[in-house]
């Protein structure tokens, strides 16, 4: 399953100096999660920039803001990277519990594992069930990502399993190649961009129907009132033939 092919419309430009005249952009707040060395900052840095960086430090939690153009419309997008420390032989419970912070700010998610690591595959399923646990009435939407795809050589996680993983969690699932393939990362941002800013068309157009009362109907006394006023006046202007 793949999302629909879009990063011909996408546009990525530093957020400006705010002014007075300048109409803020709507935010999308997103996080990417999963366990350590899956990719995750050279995934975001890959769409900021276009340029893929193998090597990172261990990062703490980083938060990236950028303005983007997503079909037309302005957005003010947050990218919070995760630290990496995730893993299944370790307390995974106690790590994603100190994830919640994270979890509670962000309004989209990727989930993203190593197709080369299969520890980290096993890591999706409790970060999803976190996600909704903290969210539960919500429906943020969250992609699961098989990073490193041009690993071939050293697959340890198969594209079915991602593919079942997804279908069992209910989310939508691609397989990518960070270093080889910037349109594919490109789509998965974007397209989480895109599902984000639908529902906060939603949760607007609710808020609106809450607050702005529904216009009436017409008083019908009313319309035979002024509709019988025009009959009279009409009745007792003079003839043109009289």
């Amino acid at each position: 399953m793949r999302a629909p092919t879009m990063s011909g419309h996408f546009l990525l430009a530093p957020i400006p100096e705010s002014s007075s005249d300048y109409l803020l952009p709507r935010d999308i707040k997103l996080a990417v999660l999963g366990a350590g060395r899956v990719g995750k900052s050279a995934m975001i840095v890959r769409f900021l920039t276009k340029r893929f960086i193998g090597d990172y430090e261990p990062n703490t939690g980083k938060l990236y803001s950028r303005l983007v153009c997503v079909e037309g419309d302005q957005l003010s997008l947050q990218i919070q990277d995760t630290p990496g420390g995730l893993q299944v032989q370790d307390s995974l419970s106690q790590a994603v519990d100190s994830l919640s912070k994270c979890v509670q700010w962000a309004e989209g998610f990727l989930l993203v594992y190593s197709i080369t690591d299969y520890d980290s595959y096993l890591s999706i399923r409790p970060l999803y069930q976190h996600i909704r646990k903290v969210h539960p009435d919500s429906k943020a939407p969250v992609i699961i990502v098989g990073n490193k795809g041009d690993l071939l050589h050293a697959r340890q996680v198969q594209t079915r399993d991602g593919i079942q993983l997804a279908n069992e969690l209910g989310s939508l699932f691609l397989e990518i190649s960070t270093s080889e393939n910037y349109e594919d990362v490109c789509d998965v941002f974007q397209h989480l961009c895109k599902e984000v800013s639908k529902l906060h068309s939603l949760g607007g157009e609710r808020r609106r129907a809450s607050i702005i009362p529904r216009p009436r109907s017409p008083n019908m006394q009313d319309l035979k009132r002024r509709f019988k006023q025009a009959l009279s006046s009409k009745a007792k202007a003079p003839s043109a033939l009289g």
